[in-house]
């Protein structure tokens, strides 16, 4: 046999190898995509509302989005926001723990959306501020671990709410969830979230096998305590 032949049939062989791995890789992650999905799905089975039907709890956890330059909530964010404010003034929640991004000084979800809320009538003593909410799962842990939520309505847009409310539940938090909708006219991000969502859901189950400590932990903290008085 030629040295030629030798070659072929090495990279014959593999290639050979390389397409079986490379579907048994794709099984895999099509089978751990499916299995997260479902996950989510059936933990937060039951415990989706409206405004109008959620029932009662003391905290609505507001989960972060963008904030636009000069402080000014994203379409996204604002519309959660309205939620919250919604669920506050039907006396489904007694306080309002908005939880977002605040690593660099000059960017401040949490600030923003407490501007957002007091300057729409929401009290200011029943706004507390979570500045290291960093993902959802940071967001859930420490509602529970460093405020000391035991029950919550998570407030966020619909794509994302099964997602926010299995990751509460998983973490202690006896969580309920009331999504928007109202920005699904802006289809290019609403469609750019609902195929995250395929992904964040084997992040979430990822983070909820390990238990990993939120990005920033801290120290505990009293703000929801003190606000429900």
């Amino acid at each position: 046999m030629t040295g030629f032949a030798i070659l072929g049939l090495v990279l014959k062989t593999i290639l050979r190898r390389a397409v079986t791995f490379g579907v048994l890789g794709a099984t895999l992650a099509v089978a751990v995509t499916a299995g997260s999905l479902s996950w989510v799905r059936s933990s937060a089975a039951g415990h989706i509302y409206g405004v109008g039907t959620v029932p009662v709890a003391p905290v609505a956890l507001v989960l972060g989005a963008q904030v636009d330059p000069g402080g000014q909530p994203s379409a996204f964010l604002e519309a959660r926001l309205e939620t919250a404010r919604q669920l506050w003034v039907a006396g489904k929640v007694s306080a309002i723990l908005v939880s977002g991004d605040h690593a660099d000084w000059d960017y401040d979800e949490p600030g923003a959306m407490m501007v957002w809320l007091v300057s729409h009538g929401v009290p200011v003593s029943r706004v507390v501020l979570d500045h290291a909410g960093f993902d959802t799962y940071d967001s859930c842990s420490r509602a529970r671990r460093i405020f000391g939520v035991r029950r919550a309505v998570v407030v966020t847009q619909n794509f994302h709410l099964e997602r926010a409310v299995a990751l509460c539940r998983a973490l202690g938090v006896d969580a309920d969830g009331v999504g928007d909708d109202t920005v699904r006219a802006n289809r290019r991000l609403w469609l750019r979230g609902e195929i995250r969502e395929q992904l964040a859901a084997v992040k979430a189950a990822g983070d909820v096998l390990s238990r990993r400590d939120p990005v920033f932990l801290g120290r505990r903290e009293t703000g929801v305590r003190d606000a429900l008085g």
